[in-house]
């Protein structure tokens, strides 16, 4: 009992995975094969609804109303008691323009350019980048370089914004929404499995560990039908 008094619950003693963080991608449904025909309905809207329920906490009204605007480029560092509960910045769906599923309800998929969600993984107190935004590419795995084409990123040219940055945990961090970058795949070769690989890029992080296919980056295959 005396050692649980000496515990802090807002921030944990121990931490070895402090850095640098791991990322995962939405949708996820069965793995890290996203595989669907255009022609076929049925294929790809389990992926369209996983998409609208993940970004449901997004929409811009919910952020509007729980979150505040921030400034963006530089962390958003907050003093006081850390068993104050702190204040959390918008992250509006909208932002992710082509990707959002607001002028597009299916996301790409109906028309063979599927969008896909790249999150990092929350760390108390971790400033990613050091001070310079981390960026995502995205790059063919294995294969021919030529099966991917064409990647567009959003927000902007694909960075997570300094501003979001650091997280203070779930207990006083109660309305923080991860920020996203969303990879809107509009050229991949059709009816091929194409292997996928998306980095963060940033001082201070690790893509390269190949016993961690999770660790800065994420490896994911495509196969788009007709």
């Amino acid at each position: 009992y005396v050692m649980l008094l000496t515990l802090s619950p807002y921030t944990p003693t121990y931490r070895d995975r402090v850095s640098p963080p791991g990322v995962m991608i939405r949708p996820y449904l069965n793995g890290f094969t996203i595989a669907f025909n255009v022609s076929q309905p049925s294929t790809w809207q389990p992926y369209v609804d996983s998409m609208h329920h993940f970004l449901a906490a997004y929409d811009d009204k919910v952020q509007e109303e729980k979150n505040i605007e921030c400034v963006p480029g530089q962390y958003f560092i907050q003093g006081g008691n850390e068993s104050e509960e702190k204040k959390a910045c918008q992250f509006k769906r909208s932002l992710l323009q082509n990707c959002s599923g607001l002028e597009d309800p299916t996301f790409g998929y109906s028309r063979g350019q599927p969008c896909i969600l790249l999150k990092m993984n929350r760390i108390i107190g971790y400033r990613p980048g050091a001070g310079v935004p981390v960026s995502v590419h995205c790059k063919v795995q294995k294969g021919n370089e030529s099966d991917l084409r064409s990647v567009d990123f959003y927000p902007g040219n694909g960075t997570f914004d300094l501003m979001y940055y650091p997280y203070y945990g779930k207990i006083t961090h109660v309305n923080y929404t991860s920020p996203l970058v969303a990879m809107h795949f509009t050229d991949v070769k059709k009816n091929y499995l194409v292997h996928i690989q998306c980095s963060l890029n940033g001082k201070g992080i690790l893509n390269n560990v190949n016993s961690d296919r999770f660790l800065g980056r994420i490896i994911f295959t495509l196969r788009i039908g007709k």
